[in-house]
């Protein structure tokens, strides 16, 4: 008896551990985003399983088929087919920006968990319509940046919550690259990326967000006072309906931040500099930081520090939408990937248009 009693204990046990392995079930609402080949490419991964494909451009479906090997029988013409066949359990959008709302109201009554690539919203309108829907059906809605994956970016604020560098006073981000034209973005990726409506902007929105993401997380969920912004296009060939380079100044009560988020950098780069009263911090790339520290008027003690790829789950997005989603990790508030941290976004995003477009300073309320 007692040994039936344990065999059936082990029985148990065994089959816990195997329900708590079982991956998630991962729906792609589009393929029209360049980041697609993320979870397309994602096959040697076990914590989650693409179970269907919601794209109605076939051509496009056939073409990524071929390439990263899934059945075309997963793709369907619709979200709302693709889930009712499938019964996804979470669901990634890859489509154009301003869908994120349609994916999430089409996802959340349902109980689906949603994963967007950044920015969260085009609008601050819809970024609060993403929000409304997620507390009400109680559901993630996370947004993922490359930027959330560089170890160097959490050194650099751990550094800073340190005091290594003394109180924070500036920081300087700049993102992007030559342009989607000149970098040979998938044509039905271009058509959306440089829509003013679909993208909500060009590289201010594409890039500055990048900024105002991390921006808020240094700042632990603190708003800007104000938002100021300049817009240029010096790449009207390609780029005709939208900005392509732009600069936003954000001011805080005893720090500044400058973001620079072009389509005319000549060589692609997503760095941080962050400016204390002791010294300073440049997170070059993902994997090289350097810390400076003031000795005198312009000399300086310099350390470089090579760092490898986060830890799992946090070296990869979907890893850590699977543990949020499993109740394994609870994200901290205002953390890059968070819900509130891009309401704040948005908002910054959304202020900065404003302000390149009426030449004016826009201040934000509490």
């Amino acid at each position: 008896m007692k040994k039936c009693l344990i065999l059936l204990l082990l029985i148990t046990i065994k089959a816990v551990g195997l329900a708590q392995e079982k991956p998630i079930r991962l729906g792609v609402a589009g393929l029209t985003h360049g980041h697609v080949g993320w979870i397309l490419g994602r096959e040697n991964q076990t914590d989650m399983v693409m179970v269907g494909i919601a794209e109605p451009n076939k051509i496009l479906a056939n073409k990524l088929s071929k390439e990263f090997g899934f059945p075309m029988t997963m793709v369907f013409d619709s979200m709302e087919e693709m889930i009712a066949k499938t019964k996804p359990e979470a669901v990634a959008a890859f489509g154009n920006i301003k869908d994120h709302l349609k994916v999430v109201q089409e996802c959340a009554p349902k109980g689906i968990h949603v994963m967007v690539e950044k920015p969260l919203a085009t609008t601050f309108d819809d970024a609060v319509k993403i929000a409304n829907l997620a507390k009400t059906y109680k559901v993630h809605v996370l947004t993922n940046y490359e930027t959330s994956w560089y170890e160097t970016n959490v050194k650099a604020l751990d550094e800073l919550k340190n005091g290594t560098i003394g109180e924070l006073r500036k920081v300087i981000i700049r993102d992007g690259h030559k342009g989607p034209k000149n970098i040979g973005v998938s044509q039905e990726f271009l058509e959306w990326l440089t829509d003013p409506v679909l993208n909500g902007g060009g590289a201010i929105t594409d890039f500055g967000c990048y900024g105002a993401n991390l921006m808020t997380w240094i700042m632990n969920g603190t708003k800007p006072l104000s938002v100021t912004a300049v817009t240029q296009q010096l790449q009207a060939d390609n780029n005709p309906n939208v900005d392509d380079d732009a600069t936003i100044i954000l001011t805080y009560p005893n720090q500044m931040a400058i973001l620079e988020p072009s389509w005319n950098w000549p060589i692609g780069r997503k760095d941080m500099e962050l400016y204390g009263t002791k010294g300073a911090i440049y997170a070059d790339n993902p994997t090289q930081l350097r810390i400076r520290i003031s000795k005198g008027y312009s000399q300086f003690t310099e350390e470089t520090f090579l760092l490898p790829q986060r830890k799992k789950p946090f070296n990869d997005p979907f890893s850590v939408f699977t543990a949020v989603i499993k109740e394994e990790l609870k994200l901290p508030p205002f953390n890059v990937y968070s819900l509130e941290n891009n309401m704040v976004v948005i908002e910054i995003l959304q202020a900065a248009i404003e302000s390149a477009k009426s030449g004016k300073t826009i201040h934000l309320t509490k």
